[in-house]
């Protein structure tokens, strides 16, 4: 039975080619595998350290989790709706299509924070450090967007846009 396979084995596994094979079905494998979100639903989560993470398409709804750590985190997708983030740290996180809906936010710190396309129709953002974060195309209300536009302040270092022109506020 070995006998059948030899020519074949010589033929695909010589040299480098056998590194190239083995990385390629080993990339196969680890990106056809579906990824699975994180549900920390109505957890209790004060003080926790989620920093330096991906996080992406986790689900923190109705979670309480004031003064948590997410800095330098990947939350692209995530869902806070309803969950209490007063003084979270969100420094440096991508925070791209994020749903904020209803979610407190006050004493937040969304310094240098890329918030592209999130949503937050509904959240309190009271005496949030906005320096340098990125709205770009954020769903907001008007009243707070008229609030951020006032603490509105800072370049964001990745995306190279401007706090106030992401808001619009001149």
């Amino acid at each position: 039975m070995l006998q059948l396979f030899y020519p074949l084995r010589r033929l695909v596994f010589q040299g480098h080619q056998r590194l190239l094979v083995l990385t390629v079905l080993w990339l196969w494998l680890t990106l056809s595998l579906p990824a699975e979100a994180v549900s920390y639903v109505k957890a209790s989560l004060v003080d926790a350290d989620f920093s330096h993470q991906d996080l992406r398409d986790a689900n923190f709804d109705h979670a309480n989790l004031r003064g948590s750590d997410f800095s330098y985190s990947d939350l692209r997708g995530v869902r806070f709706f309803a969950a209490n983030l007063e003084g979270a740290n969100f420094e440096g996180a991508n925070l791209r299509v994020t749903d904020f809906e209803s979610a407190r936010l006050t004493h937040a710190n969304f310094k240098n924070a890329v918030l592209e396309g999130a949503f937050g129709t509904n959240i309190k953002v009271g005496e949030a450090n906005i320096e340098g974060a990125d709205f770009t195309d954020m769903i907001l209300r008007p009243d707070v967007e008229a609030y951020l536009c006032e603490r509105a302040r800072g370049t964001n270092p990745e995306t190279g846009r401007a706090t106030r022109d992401t808001l619009f506020c001149d």
